[in-house]
C-alpha cells in the first residue's frame, strides 16, 4: 500500500470525487462525519450476481430492491423510472481510501506521487443552481387512501408493520451529478453516503442507514425507524428528541424491525450469538432526529456476503413484518417498481470483510435520457396516523426538495 499526505481534505474530496466520475463505472463511499471515502473505479471483471463472487478480490456494487425475487416467490410488475440491474458487482482496477489527510492507494496500476498529480489537477464541473419539476407519482389523496387499506391488513392480522413508499419524478432533468451529489452532502451529511455511476445511470445518496457490515466473524446492522424534525433551537431539540425517545409507536416501529433483523440473523449465524447491544437510540444529524438500533451476530467460518445477504435481504427496515407478507402488499399497493431504492450499495475487501449502506435519501438520475426519481416512505402500523405519516415522508425528502427547488 503507498500513501501521502493532502493538504486539504475538503480541497482534495472534491477533486478525487470528479476525477472519480470521469470513469464509467465508479462507487464512491463517503462517511462525511469521520472524514473516510473509500472509492472503487476501473472494471476489470464484472458480475450480474452476488453468487459466485471471487475471494481475496476487492468488489464494489450493489444491490437493488428487486434482488427479493431471487430469494422468495415474489414478482416486480411496477413501472421502473430509472432501470438498474438486480444486482451488479465489478472487481476494480483502482481502489483508493481517503482518510482525513491520508490518502491511500489499496490498488492500482497508478503511481500515487503522479496520480495525486493527476487529480489535482482535474477540474471542477461547476453548474448552475439545479431546478427541476418534480411530479408525484401518487396524489395525497391517493396516498392516504392506500395507508388506510393497508391499516385494514394490519387489523385483520395480515401484517404487523408495512414500509409503504412512494416515488417523485422529473423529466428533461438537465443537470451535473457531481454537483447535485456535492449539494446534497452539504446539506445533509451523513455516515453512508455515495456516489454510484454505472452505465450513464447515477446513485447520489446522503444515507444514514447501514444494512449490514462484516468485520472478521461478526456482521452489525444498525435498522432506522423513527424520525423528527429538528428544532429552531437547542431547547426544542432536546424536547423533539425526548418526545420521540419516548413515543409508543415509534419504539414499536423500531422494536418489530429489530426483532425481523434479529429473526433474519439467526438463520446464518452461529446459535445463541444474536444480541441487540442498542435498542432505540436517537441520533441527531442536520436534517432529522434517527432513532436508530444495532444488532449484531457472529458468523461461522467461511460466510460470505451472498450467504448473508440471502438470509436478510431486503432489509428489514423497508419491508415489514412479516416480511414475505409486507412485501408482498408493498407490491400490491405501490405504484412504482423500487429498483435501487431501498436496495444497498457498499464494497467487499480483499479478505472478505463488507459494508452496505440502504439506499434511502437518494436522487436517482439517467444521464441518457434525462430521468430523475427519487422515493420516501416510511412504516405503516394499525395506530399510524396517514396524514402525519404523509408529513414523515416530506421531511425525509426535505434535503432533496431543498436542492431541486434552487433553494
Amino acid at each position: 500500500m503507498q500513501a501521502v499526505r493532502v493538504d486539504n481534505y475538503e480541497h482534495f474530496r472534491a477533486k478525487l470525487l470528479q476525477w472519480a466520475s470521469n470513469f464509467d463505472c465508479c462507487v464512491f463511499l463517503e462517511d462525511t462525519f469521520t472524514k473516510t471515502i473509500i472509492v472503487g473505479v476501473g472494471v476489470e471483471k464484472e458480475y450480474n450476481t452476488i453468487e459466485g463472487l471471487p475471494k481475496n478480490e476487492w468488489m464494489f456494487g450493489y444491490i437493488s430492491y428487486d434482488y427479493k425475487n431471487k430469494l422468495e416467490d415474489l414478482v416486480s410488475e411496477h413501472p421502473e423510472t430509472i432501470s438498474f440491474n438486480d444486482a451488479y458487482f465489478f472487481q476494480p482496477a483502482n481502489v483508493f481510501i481517503l482518510t482525513g489527510t491520508e490518502f491511500s492507494v489499496q490498488k492500482s496500476d497508478f503511481d500515487i506521487e503522479n496520480l495525486t498529480e493527476q487529480i489535482l489537477l482535474t477540474s471542477i464541473e461547476k453548474s448552475d443552481t439545479t431546478e427541476v419539476d418534480v411530479t408525484n407519482q401518487l396524489s395525497k389523496q391517493e396516498y392516504l387512501s392506500r395507508v388506510q387499506a393497508l391499516q385494514k391488513h394490519i387489523h385483520r392480522g395480515d401484517i404487523y408493520e408495512v414500509n409503504f413508499c412512494q416515488e417523485f419524478v422529473a423529466e428533461d432533468a438537465k443537470l451535473s451529478p457531481v454537483s447535485l451529489y456535492n449539494q446534497l452532502i452539504d446539506v445533509s451529511p451523513t455516515p453512508f453516503a455515495s456516489f454510484l455511476k454505472h452505465n450513464g445511470k447515477y446513485a447520489l445518496c446522503s444515507s444514514p442507514e447501514r444494512y449490514v457490515k462484516k468485520e472478521g466473524n461478526e456482521i452489525i446492522s444498525q435498522p432506522i425507524k423513527g424520525t423528527a424534525k429538528r428544532g429552531a433551537s437547542l431547547e426544542e431539540d432536546k424536547m423533539l428528541i425526548e418526545a420521540l425517545q419516548t413515543n409508543p409507536k415509534e419504539r414499536a416501529e423500531n422494536v418489530m424491525a429489530v426483532d425481523v433483523v434479529r429473526n433474519d440473523f439467526a438463520r446464518v449465524a452461529k446459535p445463541g450469538t444474536v444480541e441487540v447491544p442498542e435498542l432505540c437510540k436517537v441520533y441527531t444529524f442536520q436534517q432529522w432526529h434517527q432513532m436508530i438500533s444495532t444488532v449484531t451476530a457472529k458468523l461461522p467460518a467461511n460466510a460470505t456476503l451472498n450467504d448473508v445477504v440471502n438470509a436478510t435481504f431486503p432489509m428489514a427496515s423497508m419491508t415489514g413484518a412479516p416480511k414475505i407478507s409486507a412485501m408482498q402488499l408493498i407490491e400490491q399497493y405501490e405504484v412504482s417498481k423500487r429498483g435501487l431504492y431501498s436496495g444497498a450499495i457498499g464494497y467487499i475487501q480483499e479478505n472478505g470483510d463488507f459494508d452496505f449502506n440502504v439506499v434511502i435519501r437518494t436522487i436517482l438520475y439517467d444521464s441518457n435520457n434525462q430521468k430523475l426519481s427519487y422515493t420516501v416512505g416510511g412504516a405503516i402500523t394499525a395506530e399510524a396516523d396517514p396524514e402525519k405519516e404523509y408529513e414523515e415522508c416530506l421531511l425525509k425528502a426535505s434535503a432533496i426538495r431543498q436542492i431541486l427547488s434552487g433553494e
